[in-house]
């Protein structure tokens, strides 16, 4: 499945765009973050490029099987494995700064092939996204992480649901991991209960510390989800 995913990349697979970007794209062509050839905010061949992310347990850094959480920190997280695509440099970082701060909804497509070519086999059933903060979708017009969780969830062949809602608009660049898990606690609430008897998949962006993964999966968790893993696209 990997091998097809990588092959796909390099031949520009077809994505069924909104009728916005699909005229922004003509209108203002984006260039690659990387090679600065038109069309793709990450094209293809610069996504390859990038170095994959170790697999490892997000929480301790200890070398774990397929990006699994070691079973001591699973514990205390509530997250089955993490899935990361890159680093959060270089040209990871560029397009989630164009997603974020530069309108460049079209990078969420990127940045899906560039993450579900991570992975090796799929254990989950159903995608979802962790909601950002409700004044930093409001300045943007969109939640970047609900727009890489549906692409993604396409590109793996999984359905996508939205099953949290943000409570919270605190902001946590620069706090320490302690204090963006007391900002956490209870920053979240379940949407969709009923569609929770399973193993969720929440995807993000940026993962930085983990808190606010942790603070959602808990939430599922305590709401009847049955495993909750996570993807995101670059860890700080």
């Amino acid at each position: 499945m990997g091998c097809n995913r990588k092959q796909g990349y390099l031949q520009h697979k077809k994505y069924n765009m909104s009728v916005l970007d699909q005229i922004l794209a003509i209108i203002v062509p984006h260039q690659c973050v990387g090679c600065h050839i038109e069309g793709n905010v990450l094209c293809g061949q610069c996504a390859q490029s990038i170095p994959s992310f170790p697999s490892r347990c997000y929480r301790c850094g200890k070398r774990t099987a397929e990006w699994r959480t070691c079973p001591a920190c699973r514990n205390a997280s509530g997250i089955y494995q993490m899935t990361v695509g890159a680093m959060y440099e270089g040209m990871a970082k560029e397009v989630v700064y164009g997603l974020k701060f530069g309108r460049k909804r079209m990078a969420a497509r990127d940045i899906a092939l560039a993450l579900a070519a991570r992975f090796s086999k799929i254990d989950a059933t159903l995608v979802s996204h962790i909601p950002t903060a409700p004044s930093r979708v409001r300045q943007r017009g969109y939640d970047q992480a609900a727009l890489i969780a549906r692409a993604l969830a396409r590109e793996l062949g999984l359905p996508y649901a939205p099953l949290l809602m943000r409570l919270s608009n605190d902001r946590q660049v620069g706090r320490t991991r302690i204090q963006r898990r007391q900002q956490m606690r209870g920053a979240f609430r379940v949407t969709r209960p009923e569609l929770l008897n399973q193993h969720v998949l929440l995807i993000d962006d940026v993962l930085t510390t983990g808190a606010t993964c942790e603070a959602a999966a808990q939430t599922l968790q305590k709401a009847g989800a049955k495993r909750v893993s996570a993807a995101v696209f670059a860890a700080a």
